[in-house]
């Protein structure tokens, strides 16, 4: 997927004028926070859970060389291989050899955002192999050639109107009269079509949600059936996975669960946690003849040890976009990359650079939702700063407004000057506006004001409130 990060704000406007996508986002801002907040409040450990989970992953990133060659040690002890790949392109190239050497001309792919980050359905199909997504929401966007709109939710930017229209155009083999009125026959049709290619596959991809060292397991959580064909039917699976996604012990991932649910869809736990420990054994009744796992790096250990680190807490659950209020007025797409929201703000300018998204950072209201709501506490606003002001420094950001900054600064350093030149402002801009207490424009703030109205200044300034009340305040002391 190549980035569109750089034109954030064209994207933005173009989100902000689709009206389908604008009703199908009603729904993260209904579903998914009501039911996280329900499934919370049923668990009155709910919190210090979360406390844990930090403390384990906090743990794994301290030590995360130990532990990956620990998992590599039990991966190869269960009959498995694990690849190592610094970029990109090393594991799309690892990927391809496997299939190649499996001879494979058809691939099934669970939902995985490693997978997106390497763009590997593209590339395979270059090479001649057909990838077909088998996760209902990673099946409809690949129908339209779209990338994910949301990390758990691939598709959650669409309509059913749009979805049942996309499944009469592609698959035409099908009666055009079938009834797709409701969601449920969208679902079994999809299933139906889908059968087909799971049977037929040579080769099934996964992504991990985590992967064991204490075991060489790698585990995918999931709502769906289609994660545990893709890696038990064809001859040979491939995992791939980040490096931080190592968990020490399976006691250590029960936990990590027990947040992971309740954060993302609202569950107090997903329909299958499924645990794949290498290939077929003798005496198993399915299962691969090879398990391969793709470690893939690609940026992530130039974060261990700088401000950064702590996103790699992240267990992509989706709650900070779920919770996001910028997330529900544009969808995921405007983000312009594999990871949109405020997780995205943060991980996406060191995977692609700040130079492609140093837009991101920016997007936030810094409400402060998306850090009250993360399972793993990763202090995303704080971390959205760190990205601000490396832009900054970098003279990324544009000139008006650094000349802004700076002319703040100036009248900053000097307070008396400060408080004449903001009172004397305060009190123009409360003239302009005496008529009904707005301001529809004003030079300076055209990206304010194009879309609302600016609140006109309402007697004294708060620093001028403030002097007042400590005068008062001492007034009444001296008259004790």
């Amino acid at each position: 997927m190549e980035p569109t990060s750089h034109a954030f704000k064209a994207n933005v406007d173009a989100a902000l004028a689709d009206p389908n996508l604008q009703r199908a986002m009603g729904f993260v801002r209904t579903g998914f926070i009501e039911k996280r907040a329900a499934a919370a409040a049923r668990l009155p450990e709910f919190e210090a859970l979360r406390d844990r989970a930090r403390a384990i992953k906090d743990h794994v990133l301290a030590n995360l060389d130990l532990y990956l060659e620990r998992y590599e040690a039990k991966v190869k002890e269960s009959g498995g291989q694990v690849h190592w790949c610094e970029t990109g392109e090393d594991a799309r190239q690892c990927i391809l050899q496997i299939c190649q050497r499996a001879g494979a001309r058809t691939v099934t792919k669970g939902k995985s955002m490693i997978g997106e980050e390497i763009a590997i359905n593209d590339f395979l199909e270059e090479k001649g192999i057909t990838p077909v997504e088998t996760d209902l929401g990673e099946y409809i966007i690949q129908l339209r050639h779209e990338p994910p709109s949301h990390i758990i939710a691939p598709a959650v930017h669409l309509t059913k109107e749009q979805v049942e229209a996309d499944f009469r155009r592609v698959h035409s083999e099908l009666p055009q009269g079938r009834d797709l009125s409701d969601a449920a026959l969208l679902v079994a049709e999809a299933r139906a079509m889908l059968r087909q290619k799971f049977l037929a596959a040579d080769v099934g991809i996964t992504g991990a949600n985590f992967l064991i060292a204490e075991t060489g397991t790698s585990i995918i959580v999931t709502n769906e059936g289609n994660g545990d064909l893709t890696q038990n039917l064809p001859r040979v699976h491939i995992v791939i996975a980040s490096l931080e996604k190592i968990v020490p012990t399976l006691e250590d991932l029960a936990q990590i669960l027990r947040v992971l649910a309740r954060s993302a869809t609202g569950q107090e736990f997903s329909t299958y946690t499924t645990l794949s420990t290498g290939p077929r054994r003798p005496g198993d009744l399915d299962g691969p003849d090879e398990y391969h796992v793709v470690l893939l790096d690609n940026g992530r250990s130039d974060m261990l040890g700088s401000e950064f680190q702590e996103v790699l807490r992240c267990i992509r659950c989706g709650a900070c976009m779920n919770h996001c209020p910028v997330y529900h007025a544009i969808g995921g797409h405007a983000y312009g990359w594999v990871y949109p929201g405020p997780i995205g703000a943060v991980l996406d300018p060191q995977l692609i650079g700040l130079e492609e998204a140093r837009n991101l950072p920016n997007a936030s209201t810094f409400c402060g939702r998306c850090e009250s709501v993360c399972p793993m506490r990763i202090p995303l606003p704080k971390l959205m700063r760190h990205w601000r002001e490396k832009e900054f420094e970098r003279h990324l950001t544009p000139r008006a407004q650094r000349s802004g900054l700076k002319l703040w600064a100036f009248f900053a350093r000097r307070p008396a000057l400060y408080r004449r030149v903001s009172g004397l402002g305060a009190r123009l801009l409360g003239w302009l506006g005496r008529r009904n207490g707005r301001l529809s424009s004003l030079p300076l703030a055209g990206g304010w004001t194009k879309v609302r109205d600016l609140p006109a200044p309402e007697g004294r300034s708060f620093q001028a409130q403030w002097r007042a009340r400590q005068k008062a305040g001492q007034h009444r002391a001296g008259g004790a």
